[in-house]
């Protein structure tokens, strides 16, 4: 049974303080708060990983929870949450869906409890209760004492590797419960079967497979224990007949013991300790031999592993240098953290990976990543990589993307894939404008061939959510596809960076094909009432019609026609054209952000928060409109709305963020945000100007050049631009270009109390659009 041992001196001794730095300058780990989004709506996890890691370890305070009530517990992490029911290996970044909490283990002293029990019955299982105040979260480490058994739990993890280190109270029986039925969105019959071998040389291995949100996912791990077990028990809860389909590998006679079933669960004994317990942890989407391999590469004692992930962590953080006021600069450095913890390496240490066909495939000369949010992530995520990890962008994302529609059974580009599975979640082929952005800023260590007849063959496969009437009709019928006014658009968007990529490539008869495909965002809109509509078979509209109605599988995904008629990034002058012109285009933004919601009620759609009038902040397709007002001659508009979502949508707290993350993309627009210039249209390699929030940002950059703004008076009393200086010149244009942000220099902007109306105004000064660069 539990026992409640812990003192609150006995929980200070406990707690261990970070490792300092050994030079005086200032560690970028002190300004990432991982605690922050882990209240009601961002979603993320507090627990150890590495950058991009494969693994992450992290504390699950709800798995027992079912899809229909789990939305809270899409990271298995919430933070108003009381007890802690174990630590899983899994887990998403602010997704607004989840799966995984693979592998859960909880430490227990005393009679062994099998069930997690309830939060509110934890004492019927063994689920724990835990204080806030004795928990400790920063990038590659967490720890809490969990207050039922006085256990100090203490988490760190490397690219494919967590570490576990448990110190027992003293005389007591130390045990570990191995839970493999657990997982997040938890729903009967889920894990179709799982296994359990302890080897010889006292290596636990293992696996399960799934059929969650990405069906028949399969995942393996190998342990290994500090301690040599003194007694253990593999329990299959459930005896039904065993699954007839993936049997998974046994281990037969050289297994000391072995278990395959539906349910199951091992208890490990240790007796009383000495020291603390450590238990190494080695994922593997490919076979239990796989993970053990990365238990050999990458297995290490817990101090050497903290150390090395912390060591990644200043590197790929200290790539951005950040003097910001206030709460400014923990708000930046834990959206940096955020934004590099996907797409995550997938790929073992020896290059295998699993792939969409179920297949496994080798990586040659890069490492394969998987968990592609793309719908999230090609707005704002991806172009941030491209300059703070350009490495990654070129050698493993790009060539991950190809890999995969080369290995998919559909031969497209992954939608929303994790462990090599696609979930066809969400709309578009946004892989293609990842990799367009990508090659248009020069980055092209990739078969540039293979990867266009991948983003054709993906805009071209006429099953896939209405592309076939799409490509004879000119946009999607909403009689035949839901959503289809939001897919027209945003099938429009990725043709046109098709097209820039083919033409910059010579493939003029692509260009020309895309070119046109481009433009079908104009057969879904409404010159009349100024909306985008979903429009029928025949041509005609659908009615009634409400632009702030939000019904999921409607016209418009996760939005409504407020949100999706400023849909159309590579063609803004067309669109205000359609408007009736710059004054029009600004009148209604303005309408858009002053919009009186009172007398509408949304709390039916889960993703819509972060309202500020109908811009919806906490969901993206809102995330490139507050500067539109660049693209009609309005820039001081868009600095004062900037203000207005930064003030209102960010803190440094644990219900800091106003939706969920995404994988990184609310951070993502954050960072782009605060440097004063952001990625309207990924593809043009072009950055809207917005207004800056730092005093001073510096981004060091592959070639060894830095690229640093400035700010000159920067206060909440000078929200607006006076003057930009690039290189010091005057810059009188509202956008800067990829190259002269490559180039190094500095980009000084000087704040003032009042508009300048004068600044970004001409036409000539504004960023790209299709219809103005024809």
């Amino acid at each position: 049974m539990k026992r409640s041992l812990l003192a609150a001196a006995t929980a200070a001794l406990c707690v261990q303080p970070m490792i300092a730095q050994a030079d005086t300058a200032p560690d970028p780990l002190e300004f990432v708060d991982p605690m922050i989004g882990t209240g009601p709506e961002g979603h993320t996890f507090p627990g150890a990983t590495a950058p991009f890691g494969m693994v992450q370890l992290s504390p699950d305070t709800d798995a027992t929870c079912t899809v229909r009530d789990c939305y809270a517990h899409a990271a298995g992490y919430s933070y108003h949450d009381p007890t802690i029911q174990g630590f899983s290996h899994t887990h998403f970044s602010g997704a607004g869906h989840s799966d995984l909490g693979d592998v859960l283990m909880m430490p227990q002293v005393g009679a062994v409890l099998l069930d997690p029990g309830s939060a509110d019955d934890p004492d019927a299982g063994y689920r724990q209760r835990f204080s806030h105040d004795t928990e400790i979260a920063s990038p590659g480490y967490y720890a809490v004492t969990l207050a039922d058994s006085g256990i100090r739990a203490e988490l760190t993890a490397g690219t494919r590797t967590g570490v576990h280190r448990y110190t027992f109270p003293a005389g007591e029986e130390a045990h570990l419960l191995l839970d493999l039925r657990s997982s997040l969105y938890d729903y009967p019959g889920k894990v179709l079967w799982s296994g359990l071998h302890l080897r010889p040389d006292g290596v636990l291995t293992g696996f399960r497979e799934t059929r969650g949100w990405a069906p028949g996912r399969k995942l393996y791990f190998a342990m290994r224990f500090s301690a040599p077990l003194t007694g253990h028990a593999f329990l299959d809860r459930d005896e039904d007949v065993p699954y007839k389909g993936f049997q998974g590998p046994g281990r037969g006679s050289e297994a000391l013991a072995e278990k395959l079933g539906k349910a199951l669960e091992a208890r490990l004994d240790f007796g009383q300790l000495d020291a603390p317990l450590e238990v190494q942890v080695a994922l593997s989407g490919v076979d239990e031999n796989g993970a053990v391999a990365n238990l050999a590469a990458e297995g290490a004692g817990f101090d050497t592993t903290r150390a090395a992930t912390e060591a990644k962590w200043r590197e790929a953080l200290g790539r951005v240098d950040i003097a910001a006021p206030g709460p400014m600069r923990t708000n930046l450095y834990t959206a940096l953290y955020h934004a590099l913890l996907a797409p995550s390496v997938w790929s073992d240490a020896d290059g295998r990976w699993r792939g969409p066909d179920d297949q496994v495939h080798r990586a040659e000369g890069y490492t394969q990543r998987s968990t592609f949010s793309l719908w999230d992530t090609f707005r704002a995520e991806h172009p941030l990589l491209t300059l703070v990890q350009p490495e990654q962008t070129t050698t493993d994302t790009v060539r991950s993307l190809i890999a995969s529609q080369q290995a998919s059974p559909w031969g497209i580009l992954p939608v929303w894939q994790f462990a090599g599975r696609e979930t066809w979640t969400m709309i578009g082929y946004h892989a293609v404008p990842v990799i367009a952005d990508a090659y248009m800023k020069g980055m092209r260590d990739y078969d540039a061939n293979a990867a266009l007849d991948a983003m054709v063959a993906s805009a071209t496969y006429a099953p896939y959510g209405g592309l076939g009437d799409y490509m004879k009709l000119g946009y999607v019928p909403i009689d035949r596809e839901p959503e289809a006014a939001s897919k027209t658009v945003e099938y429009a968007y990725d043709d046109w960076t098709i097209a820039r990529m083919a033409r910059a490539m010579g493939s003029d008869d692509v260009a020309q094909r895309f070119e046109r495909r481009a433009g079908y965002w104009r057969n879904s809109f409404d010159a009349k009432s100024g909306w985008l509509r979903a429009r029928k078979a025949d041509g005609s509209f659908r009615t009634p019609f409400d632009p702030t109605a939000i019904n999921y599988g409607s016209d418009y995904t996760e939005g409504n026609a407020w949100q999706y008629s400023w849909f159309v990034p590579q063609d803004q002058a067309g669109l205000f054209d359609l408007l009736g012109g710059d004054a029009a285009a600004i009148a209604k933004l303005d309408a858009m952000f002053d919009f009186d919601n009172s007398g509408i009620d949304y709390s039916h759609a889960e993703d819509i928060a972060g309202l500020i009038g109908q811009y919806i902040h906490g969901n993206e397709p809102s995330h490139h409109v507050a500067y539109l007002y660049d693209f009609a001659g309005a820039p001081w508009k868009t600095q004062g709305r900037l203000k207005q979502i930064v003030d209102s949508q960010y803190k440094p707290s644990p219900d800091g963020l106003s939706g969920n993350d995404d994988l990184g993309q609310m951070s993502s627009w954050l960072m782009f945000t605060a440097l004063g210039f952001y990625p309207v249209t990924p593809g043009s390699n072009q950055y809207a100007i917005g207004r800056p929030f730092v005093d001073r940002a510096a981004i060091t950059l592959p070639n060894g050049k830095r690229f640093t703004v400035e700010t000159i008076g920067l206060s909440d009393d000078h929200p607006y631009v006076g003057a930009v200086e690039l290189n010091g010149e005057p810059l009188t244009r509202s956008w800067i270009g990829d190259d002269e942000i490559r180039a190094g220099g500095t980009l000084r902007f000087t704040m003032q109390a009042l508009p300048n109306r004068d600044w970004g105004h001409a036409k000539s000064a504004r960023p790209y659009s299709m219809s103005a660069a024809r």
